[in-house]
């Protein structure tokens, strides 16, 4: 039975239906981040960093997107999260299988879209990597079937918790293959035509790399997308914005790393110098930037 108390991505979304959205949700990168900055960042390095980027930059966002169990509670406890801040919680399984070198979906059904609301969370987001016409040897699992099965799951577990649905995919190169830009161009389109016949209610993607491959989105899709930022230079994904928006029909943006990633290993300090010098500035430049250009969620929404 349907919960009578129903989410709408209007949660995560500006008044005009645009996303904004922050995203912290990292673990084992952000650990990753730390060390490759000479800090071995202990649970507390890890919660600090993820409250005093909540507190400095919620106050702009549409949502913020943490992990259940560095960044829910980090917030939670510090009283970091804006009110006016909307929070999706990252429900994959922080370890994914393998099969042979690549990404194999998984689901915990026990992380569902009613423990994402048990939590304070307004939305699900759920990573994948899919791959869309995957050769398949004898005897190997149907990886690609696999995936859509567990996108699926989740898509119809969203729906009777009555909280929105954020599916993020993530393309890969096989073993000892390079991806050439048409390649990974495709991939990316083709992967996000699979995901949107499934109809979860945002999808949350790779940008295609071209005008070309943002136009296929916007002429395929028949729900509403954002581009995630990958960590790539802030100046880079400026120009993103402007692309996915004006040529891809997208509905806004859920950035991390392009916006926040020099504060990681700076002390209390510097880290608060850097959030409002630098964060702040960056994340309000990627609001100018998708103003009166994307289209609003309920405009794209089936």
């Amino acid at each position: 039975m349907k919960t009578a108390l129903t989410r709408t991505l209007d949660d995560i979304a500006d008044p005009d239906g645009v996303f904004s959205i922050v995203a912290m949700d990292q673990r084992n990168t952000l650990r990753r981040m730390f060390a490759a900055v000479g800090v071995e960042a202990t649970l507390a390095d890890l919660h600090r960093a993820k409250a005093d980027v909540a507190a400095a930059l919620t106050p702009l966002a549409s949502g913020i997107l943490l992990d259940p169990t560095i960044g829910v509670p980090a917030v939670r406890e510090t009283g970091a999260l804006a009110g006016t801040c909307g929070l999706l919680i990252a429900a994959e399984p922080e370890k994914r299988p393998t099969w042979n070198g690549e990404p194999r979906a998984a689901r915990d059904p026990e992380q569902n879209g009613e423990w994402v609301r048990e939590l304070g969370g307004t939305a699900v987001k759920f990573l994948i990597q899919y791959r869309p016409h995957r050769n398949r040897t004898p005897g190997e699992p149907d990886l690609e079937a696999e995936a859509l099965d567990v996108v699926r799951q989740v898509v119809a577990d969203c729906r009777t918790a009555g909280i929105p649905s954020v599916v993020e995919n993530l393309i890969y190169a096989l073993p000892g293959e390079e991806l050439t830009a048409r390649a990974r161009e495709d991939l990316i389109v083709e992967a996000a035509i699979a995901l949107d016949d499934l109809q979860p209610d945002l999808l949350k993607l790779e940008y295609p790399g071209s005008v070309s491959g943002c136009r296929r989105l916007a002429g395929a899709l028949t729900g509403p997308w954002a581009v995630l930022s990958a960590g790539v230079p802030f100046e880079e994904f400026q120009q993103v914005l402007t692309v996915s928006c004006d040529e891809g029909g997208a509905s806004g943006f859920i950035a991390g790393r392009s916006v926040w990633k020099e504060a990681v290993g700076l002390d209390a300090a510097g880290r608060a110098r850097f959030l409002a010098d630098t964060a702040r500035p960056r994340l309000e430049a990627c609001l100018a930037a998708v103003a009166g250009r994307a289209r609003s969620w309920r405009e794209a929404a089936r």
